[in-house]
């Protein structure tokens, strides 16, 4: 026999689809804060070794003709060392910003420049924005954000660089700018031979994967034999089985064990040699 559908038959009915309908939704809002949740595990991972120092932050700071950086200090008033912070090719982004707030916290004075005047998500858009990048604009740009750190009082100063900043902090400290400590990470088409490396009077700290086909491995035994060969201080890590970027929590290659570690380097190097 053929059931007819009565009137509370179709509210009990509608009833089923507005509960289902529900339970889709509370399932995809679980969904999106487990992703956000994720990233934001992700970067905590990474920064396993912080600092506790309370900051304040400036957003937006010129230190050059048409630039503006991130800046970020201790709030305590006082005298603190000075980072020039250097970001990836894709620009002044929100990870960059992030690793200024924990060296602040770690009691530094930290300039976040802007070498290329905006962001990009992919590597076609970074491209196109280091493509009009011109070497003696961001070595004066680099060198003006060392006097802005200078004239906040600090006494001491070091570079510090991811990828494309990575090879800018060497650039930055083979400028003529007297520097305290000059730290790289992966630094693809960085300067690498004794003649490129003379000016530098100071300690490196260089952070390296050995699967990154932007500096090979024989890239940075070169780099680092020609530290050797000028007498140039220096701590050359080079992890297994990581490729280019493996310290950027929004890429694909993130490792964050070796993330970790490399922080737990720089952190204590810098200490020791701006302190």
């Amino acid at each position: 026999a053929h059931r007819i559908f009565g009137f509370f038959d179709i509210l009990h009915l509608m009833k089923t689809v507005i509960i289902g309908l529900a339970a889709v939704a509370i399932a995809f809002g679980g969904w999106y804060v487990w992703q956000n949740n994720a990233a934001q595990m992700k970067n905590a991972e990474m920064l396993a070794v912080s600092g506790t120092l309370s900051i304040r932050v400036q957003e937006s700071v010129e230190y050059f003709p048409g630039a503006r950086g991130y800046f970020a200090r201790p709030e305590a008033d006082g005298a603190y060392p000075g980072v020039v912070m250097i970001h990836e090719n894709r620009g002044l982004r929100p990870e960059t910003r992030m690793m200024a707030d924990e060296l602040a916290k770690e009691g530094y004075m930290v300039l976040a420049v802007d070498l290329v005047g905006g962001t990009g998500e992919p590597q076609d858009d970074a491209k196109k924005l280091t493509a009009n990048f011109k070497q003696e604009t961001g070595t004066a740009n680099m060198r003006a954000a060392t006097a802005y750190l200078r004239e906040q009082g600090a006494g001491k100063v070091a570079s510090l660089g991811w990828c494309f900043g990575g090879m800018q902090s060497v650039n930055l400290a083979i400028s003529g700018e007297e520097l305290d400590a000059t730290v790289v990470y992966y630094g693809g088409g960085m300067a690498t031979t004794t003649e490129q490396l003379t000016p530098i009077e100071w300690p490196v700290l260089g952070i390296f994967g050995d699967q990154d086909r932007a500096i090979p491995v024989e890239t940075v035994k070169t780099f680092e034999s020609s530290l050797n060969t000028l007498g140039i201080e220096n701590e050359i890590y080079i992890y297994p089985g990581v490729g280019h970027a493996f310290a950027n929590p929004s890429g694909m290659n993130y490792a964050p064990e070796e993330t970790t570690d490399a922080w737990a380097k720089t952190v204590p190097f810098l200490a020791k040699h701006l302190r």
